[in-house]
């Protein structure tokens, strides 16, 4: 008997702690304007609700972020409509009451809204419709609930943006002409930089209701602008190693040099060039591989690492190449300033004797 009453008492509360729960849903619905919004544009919203099993104490509320909202609803029971006056005001309560019918009738509720834009101090999602179900306890049965929403957006916000985007890329300009100045390859960098300025004159030619897409583009060019200076970077690390190799070609040719005369092929100083110049090698090996990494800045660095020991390296083979070439031509001595008068005026002498024999044979022929 007892567990027989403990059975009862635990049905009952279990009867009541379960509230009836409707399977009320929304088909489409029509916003007009689609799309972002500005604020004081004119909003209207319009759907339809299948209310289903609907219970007397349970209410649907409807909200939105609209100003001057203007609700008008009609009760469709069985296909008979009944239009309901039109209401204001931020929420649309439709009471249970009017949504319970037998099980067997269909239940709808087709509302209409009108509004406009609320302002915004930054761009900002805002409600345009919330349709939820509140139980008997006045508990929101967040299940079921559908919301839509849309972008409001401060107008002098967009503005800025594209500004600040033609300035990121006339910064970015400058950066190419800059690079293209010193030879270095460009046209990646150049392909970005069209790509970006394509997608900012998009976004500024784009009309308010349009902002999400506006948006888009310019989250675009800013993604070309940072691929476009990264490519920039890449072609000035690999500028520099090309720079950097041009000493090095420049010794392995005088290298080539001592190497190739048996007079100089073991110089005691060859082997401090080819060390200085084997470690500009090492160095370039490096930068290489900082490019392969993506670590442009330290590739620059290990580049120029390699120019200035290259560089080193070249000098110091050119110097003693000189040095070397100018010991295989005997030396004439010195002739202080006596000695060259008493040559001076000996030559003299021999040049007027041959003067004077010349012309005595030149008479002598002359005479037979």
């Amino acid at each position: 008997m007892k567990a027989l009453l403990k059975g009862t008492i635990l049905v009952l509360l279990l009867i009541c702690c379960i509230h009836a729960v409707s399977a009320f849903s929304v088909g489409s619905m029509s916003i007009d304007p689609s799309g972002s919004l500005t604020p004081n544009s004119p909003v209207t919203v319009t759907f339809k609700i299948d209310a289903g099993d609907f219970t007397s104490d349970s209410e649907i509320q409807i909200f939105t972020d609209l100003e001057k909202p203007k609700w008008t609803y009609t009760i469709i029971v069985n296909d008979v409509e009944n239009l309901r006056p039109v209401f204001g005001g931020r929420t649309l309560a439709i009471s249970g009451f009017e949504l319970s019918y037998k099980k067997s009738d269909t239940v709808a509720v087709r509302v209409s809204l009108e509004g406009l834009a609320p302002a915004v101090d930054k761009t900002t999602n805002k409600t345009l419709v919330r349709i939820t179900e509140y139980d008997g306890n006045n508990k929101a049965i967040t299940s079921t609930q559908v919301e839509k929403t849309a972008i409001v957006i401060n107008t002098g916000e967009v503005t800025s943006t594209i500004q600040a985007s033609d300035a990121e890329l006339q910064d970015y300009r400058t950066q190419i002409d800059e690079k293209a100045a010193l030879g270095i390859d460009t046209s990646a960098a150049e392909a970005k930089y069209n790509e970006a300025n394509q997608k900012i004159s998009s976004a500024r030619s784009r009309p308010s209701n349009q902002y999400a897409e506006a948006l888009a583009d310019l989250n675009a060019a800013k993604t070309a602008i940072e691929d476009g200076k990264t490519v920039l970077d890449k072609a000035w690390a690999e500028y520099e190693i090309a720079a950097a190799q041009v000493p090095i070609n420049n010794v392995d040719a005088i290298i080539g040099w001592f190497k190739g005369n048996s007079s100089t092929a073991n110089d005691q100083q060859l082997s401090t060039i080819v060390t200085k110049r084997e470690v500009a090698v090492s160095y370039i090996s490096n930068a290489n591989d900082n490019i392969a990494q993506g670590n442009y800045a330290q590739a620059r660095q290990k580049a120029q690492e390699a120019f200035a020991k290259g560089n080193e390296s070249y000098t110091d083979a050119l110097a003693r190449q000189k040095q070397l070439m100018s010991g295989w031509f005997p030396s004439l001595p010195k002739i202080n300033s006596t000695v060259g008068i008493i040559i001076g005026v000996v030559v003299v002498i021999l040049i007027i004797v041959g003067v004077v024999i010349y012309r005595k044979r030149s008479q002598w022929d002359e005479l037979g």
